[in-house]
């Protein structure tokens, strides 16, 4: 008679890979004491996180999916960067830069941002909550110098840049970093009122408000948007009150059309949108947009191939910047289109995912950081790709 075994699972070790070694390492000491108590209820979806030891969660690791995403987005763009811009040269304004000036300049900003993830990875979760105060208060520093006509630096009637000399740099997004920092670190500090609106919301709205101002004299309506739906979706992810949420939601959106209503220009801007092919605005506010819905068709479903784009050749206004995706749906058609739409619902996904784990592990800091960049780069990518399809009104904000 034969007798069966029961045989334990066998225990197999992978040996990760040596950038495996180096964030999963970074990684365990970011999540040590990153900030919650145990129960603290965080929405997740329509339930909360109370007692969520009982979910399982993968406590450490490297998420390499997430990597090749976003090395894959990269590398595209510098591709994409290289093509739109390969033209420059030939326009007065640009005549001293080369060909290749604007993919060397991404690709050094790329260089800059590896090196400033690899720093941050060194210092624990904690640390950036206790910094997170400070660097609000220094982005609120700098959104007031870049006003000063000798410090900012002006373009296209906006002053949003400040001279490094060899490059610019643009506090608004070091803002858009501190206030998802501080609105983070301020519903940890607020758990236990967060359903009281004087208590909880009002400090939190009054800061985002400080630094609207800042934005709005620049003017930049775009980063400030941007920076509305992060605090704003950091305090619903947090557990504030959904009625109170909804209701303060109601007060922005009229806040914002009120805005629109109130500035000329901005009028100007949705009627050209509106009708960007009607004889007033095809030459005016809406030329880019007209010339973007051009590439776009011309693209069809394939596209013209890899440099063959014709909007680029000085008809399509900053095609190298804020409209890449339409020199990206005319030389790789509709097909590319849907890639980067997917890779970027993908990955936002894939955060918010990751943001939820560190909640369940009560890291509470670290999980609405984490949600709060995938609002970031959900939001921003949403308004760029609906202004390039002609969805949304022309923003100046990058994919």
């Amino acid at each position: 008679m034969a007798t069966s075994r029961k045989r334990s699972p066998a225990k197999t070790t992978e040996k990760p890979s040596w950038l495996g070694r180096l964030l999963g390492r970074d990684l365990a000491g970011a999540l040590a004491g990153g900030g919650a108590s145990d129960g603290i209820p965080v929405r997740l979806s329509n339930r909360t996180y109370s007692g969520s030891r009982n979910i399982a969660v993968r406590e450490l690791g490297f998420d390499q999916p997430l990597l090749w995403v976003v090395v894959g987005l990269l590398a595209w763009g510098l591709v994409m960067v290289y093509s739109a811009s390969i033209a420059l040269p030939d326009n007065p304004r640009f005549a001293n830069y080369t060909h290749t000036h604007f993919v060397a300049r991404q690709g050094l900003f790329m260089l800059i941002g590896v090196v400033a993830a690899i720093m941050a990875f060194q210092f624990p979760m904690k640390t950036w909550e206790r910094a997170a105060p400070w660097l609000f208060a220094i982005a609120l520093v700098l959104l007031v110098l870049v006003l000063f006509p000798f410090i900012g630096k002006g373009a296209n009637g906006a002053r949003r840049w400040i001279s490094l000399g060899i490059m610019n740099f643009q506090p608004s997004e070091l803002a858009k970093l501190a206030v998802l920092l501080y609105a983070a670190d301020y519903m940890v500090r607020r758990m236990e009122v967060k359903e009281r609106f004087f208590r909880a919301v009002a400090p939190m709205a009054v800061a985002v408000a400080v630094v609207g101002m800042l934005l709005l004299a620049e003017p930049d309506m775009g980063a400030f948007m941007v920076i509305v739906v992060i605090a704003m979706g950091i305090l619903f992810l947090g557990g504030v009150n959904a009625r109170m949420f909804f209701l303060i939601a109601l007060v922005v959106v009229g806040a914002f059309a009120l805005m629109v209503m109130m500035s000329d220009w901005r009028r100007e801007r949705i009627f050209a949108y509106l009708d960007p092919w009607s004889v007033e605005h095809a030459l005016g506010k809406g030329y880019q947009l007209s010339h973007s819905l051009i590439a776009f068709g011309r693209g069809e479903i394939f596209g013209v191939g890899l440099g063959g784009s014709v909007e680029k050749l000085h008809w399509l206004p900053e095609a190298h910047t804020d409209f890449l995706l339409a020199v990206l749906g005319e030389e790789f058609g509709l097909v590319g289109v849907l890639v980067v739409i997917g890779l970027y619902m993908w990955l936002t996904r894939r955060i918010m995912h990751i943001g939820r784990q560190a909640i369940a592990l009560d890291q509470v800091f670290s999980g609405l950081v984490a949600q709060g960049v995938g609002l970031w780069i959900g939001f921003q990518a949403f308004i760029n790709i609906g202004v390039n399809l002609g969805a949304l009104p022309t923003k100046g904000l990058t994919l």
